[in-house]
């Protein structure tokens, strides 16, 4: 049995499905129903088109938030997925544990499936075909989580941040400027809780953009068309 199918029937019966992975049964309606897993490091929210679906039970203030979501729902397609994901950081500087022995910039990651329940058909993994737009990329330098004083904007810890663009959860946004995913290996990601705890299908990769240190908010898209 997938995780996910476990998950739903743990769940169901009222059962604890484990601190790692979290499901949830979203209200919603549609002519097809959808599980999916996500995983992220460390926060994502997920909106279909311009409504806001899930966002991750764990607050990205808190450090080292890694656990799984599941989560089941209705929809129609085309499906637009937009995903916000953030890796944890104290502040526009970027970095995490300011001040401590082990201050440093903090390193991205995330992996998604979505799978109609009915037929058992996958209809979206992540992969290098998503759309994902950097709009906080920390600290320009990296030699800024080597100072004693990181102070955001200055020298080495300067900062870039955009607005998110106008109508970018739309169906009909063009994102055809934006930047593929860039996939990455579970060894450069290091997946940690609630990861393992899901059965990711083969063809689902772990992505962000190709900086998986100094970018810290994505935004990224894909659409699922009806099979």
């Amino acid at each position: 049995m997938r995780t996910g199918s476990l998950l739903a029937t743990l769940a169901l019966a009222g059962c604890d499905a484990g601190e790692d992975v979290r499901f949830t049964e979203i209200p919603s309606t549609g002519e097809v129903t959808v599980i999916a897993d996500v995983w992220a490091d460390n926060w994502f929210s997920l909106s279909l088109g311009n409504d806001e679906l899930i966002v991750d039970s764990v607050p990205i203030e808190t450090e080292r938030s890694f656990n799984a979501e599941s989560f089941r729902f209705k929809t129609d397609f085309p499906i637009q997925l937009n995903f916000v994901v953030k890796d944890f950081r104290e502040n526009d500087t970027g970095l995490e544990y300011i001040g401590a022995r082990n201050q440093q910039m903090g390193d991205g990651g995330f992996i998604a499936q979505f799978r109609d329940v009915d037929s058992g058909r996958s209809l979206a993994v992540t992969n290098a075909a998503w759309k994902c737009l950097v709009i906080h990329r920390a600290p320009m330098e990296k030699s800024c989580e080597d100072s004693s004083n990181p102070i955001a904007g200055e020298g080495a810890c300067a900062f870039e941040r955009r607005e998110e663009p106008t109508g970018w959860r739309g169906l009909a946004f063009d994102d055809a400027d934006w930047p593929n995913a860039a996939e990455h290996s579970i060894a450069a990601v290091d997946p940690k809780h609630g990861y393992d705890a899901v059965d990711w299908d083969s063809n689902a990769r772990l992505i962000w953009s190709a900086d998986l240190e100094r970018d810290n908010t994505l935004l990224c898209r894909f659409t699922v068309s009806r099979p």
